[in-house]
């Protein structure tokens, strides 16, 4: 195999974008939030062109399919060149972030923070809950 036929996961997570950091994309693999071909990895095994991922970032899944591989990490417009996510997922997450907008709207929200006296009342209300 040539040497640009592959790439680190961890390497190639962060080049496109799914986070932040190398750090932060080594510590999700090794988590068991990314899974290459239908299994767990590790953040060193190597990614080839058309390998399948499933990666879960707090509520949301992405499946996707490696279309490229970058050493480098680049603007977000290229880094979505780098793979393609399958329309079954893509659909899954807006219903999902629909979902939980509606769920947030019906939160009450306030427009201040509490004064001092509004502190004491929470305080005394949470001890008699206790």
């Amino acid at each position: 195999m040539q040497p640009d036929s592959q790439q680190r996961l961890d390497k190639w997570l962060w080049a496109a974008r799914f986070f932040k950091t190398r750090p932060l994309a080594a510590e999700a693999v090794n988590g068991g939030k990314v899974h290459l071909n239908g299994e767990r990895a590790k953040a060193s095994r190597n990614v080839k062109v058309g390998d399948q991922l499933k990666i879960t970032r707090g509520q949301f899944e992405f499946r996707i399919r490696v279309d490229a591989l970058n050493k480098h990490r680049r603007p977000a417009t290229e880094a979505q060149t780098l793979y393609t996510e399958d329309e079954e997922s893509i659909n899954k997450r807006k219903e999902l972030a629909l979902s939980l907008k509606i769920l947030n709207a019906n939160m009450p929200h306030t427009e201040k923070r509490p004064d001092k006296k509004q502190r004491r009342q929470i305080t005394r209300l949470k001890r008699t809950e206790s």
